[in-house]
Order: C-alpha cells, then structure tokens, then sequence
C-alpha cells in the first residue's frame, strides 16, 4: 500500500520520468544491437524494427499502469490513446488533405516535373513494399513514433499539463529522440561541426512536427490522425527550397506562390477542419 501511495502522491513526477524513460530507452533500442552495419543495411533495419517492437509492447505498460482513475471517468484508456470506430473516416482523411494543403508547394513541383505519374504505376508500390529503406520510413517509423510518443505518452502529460502545454512538452521529447542521427553521421565520417548542425535542424524540424502531430491526436481524440500526416510529411520530406529555382521563372512564380498560399490555407483551416465534432471526440481535450 506504500508503494501505491507513493505513485499516486507523486503522479506528475513519476508520469514526466516515465516520459523521459521511453524517449531514452525507443532511442536505446535501435543500438543494442553491436554492429558496424549502416542504418540502411537490411540486417540493421530487421533488428530495429524488432527493438521498436518491442517498445511499442513496453510503452502501453506505463500508460496503463499510471494513467490516474479520475482521468479515466471521462473516457476509457483506448480514447485516451486514441482508438475508436467513431470519426475514423474523418480521421483517415482530413488531417491528410490538411497537411497535403501546407505541402502544396512541393506538391506542385512534383505536378509540374511529372514525378506524380510514378504513383500510378503499380510496380512502384510493389517494389516498394519490398524495400525495407521504404518500410522503415513510412510505415515502421511513423507507426511506431506515433504509437510511444502520442497514444502512449500524451495521456500521461495530460494528467499533470494544461493540453496546450503538453502539445509542447511531449514534442520536445520527440525532437530528442532524433538526436541519436547524430552519432551516426559522425561514425561516417561526417565532421563534427556539420553532424551537429544537421542534427539541430532535424531536432527543430521534428519538435514542430511533433507539436503539430500533438495538436491533431488531441483535437481529432484519433491515433491514425497523426499518423497519416507523419507518413505523408516521410514521403515528401522537407521542402527543397533550392530546387524551386530549378524551373522555369513562370513555373517557379507559380511554385513560390503555392508555397505561400499552401501556408495561409493551412494556417486559415487548421483549427475548423481539426473541430473535435468533425471526428466525433467525445473527450475533447484541446478545444
């Protein structure tokens, strides 16, 4: 009995170490295994996909174990975490549109070189399907960052934050998370002032990303909501901004406009089109 006092009298420090612990240990993971493989080599990858895995069985243990009861008068553990039938469609759809529309520069630069065309062919999504580089990126990654770092941890941020406040606070985690590209790009070869630049700018990319992808899971009460966005966000990738002067001067007019246009959109749809009523959540956590 002392042992459950002592949790439930320190709930929000114990919640945020738990944070920190699964942040620590998704990273951990993908190096206990010893090799001087790269991170692209099919047997690096196999074995990291069995480690996140594994996280992703160990990260719902915390949440369950911790999420306080009178957070659970509200709604059940599976709508803290973000899985229910109701609004799925919506939740499948909208928060993609949403995001393909703050895309819609680099959208048009693949409408206007062609590179679409390769999505309707279907030996792209079958050799596709067969490349682990791919899989890893836009299935095994989203999936599994979504699943530790939203469903599994925002319920516990919540219990202790104001929901503004955990959007983030748990994506600051997220952007640490990535950080561990950095030995990797020192390991080959990369120099130390170049690494560490790189490796700031994925951190701050990832930490908005993930305050975005934050914001959809709380305001949707739906775990696939980020999750399409963060496969989508994998496949295109930061916007090349260079490659825009690449076209033509009328292409690349058209091009910058739909960069700014694509942002005033996104930001002008951004908070009717995640309107918890849209996706039928119940809780609403961030209105």
């Amino acid at each position: 009995m002392t042992s459950i006092h002592f949790i439930e009298d320190n709930i929000c420090l114990i919640s945020g170490l738990a944070c920190v612990f699964l942040t620590f240990s998704y990273v951990g993971s993908l190096y206990i295994w010893r090799s001087n493989l790269s991170r692209d080599h099919p047997t690096t990858i196999k074995r990291r996909f069995l480690s996140v895995c594994c996280m992703m069985l160990l990260a719902p243990v915390f949440t369950h174990t911790l999420l306080k009861e009178e957070m659970l008068q509200k709604g059940n553990i599976y709508e803290y975490m973000g899985f229910r039938m109701s609004g799925m469609i919506s939740a499948l759809f909208v928060p993609l549109i949403l995001t393909a529309i703050l895309f819609l520069g680099p959208l048009t630069m693949h409408f206007i070189a062609g590179t679409w065309k390769l999505y309707a062919e279907p030996m792209y999504w079958v050799s596709s399907w067969q490349d682990l580089v791919w899989l890893r990126n836009h299935v095994m990654a989203p999936l599994s960052e979504e699943w530790v770092f939203r469903s599994c941890m925002m319920p516990l941020l919540l219990q202790c934050l104001e929901p503004l406040t955990a959007v983030f606070t748990g994506p600051f985690l997220f952007g640490i998370a990535h950080f561990h590209h950095l030995h990797e790009m020192l390991v080959n070869g990369r120099s130390l002032k170049s690494a560490l630049f790189i490796a700031l700018f994925q951190f701050s990319f990832t930490t908005v990303f993930g305050a975005y992808s934050a914001y959809l899971f709380l305001r949707t009460g739906h775990f696939f909501a980020p999750l399409v966005a963060h496969i989508f966000c994998n496949h295109l990738g930061f916007p090349n901004f260079i490659e825009v002067f690449h076209f033509p001067l009328l292409q690349r007019l058209l091009i910058i406009c739909n960069f700014f246009l694509g942002l005033f959109l996104w930001c002008y749809l951004l908070i009717p089109l995640t309107d918890p009523y849209i996706y039928d959540n119940k809780l609403q956590l961030l209105t």
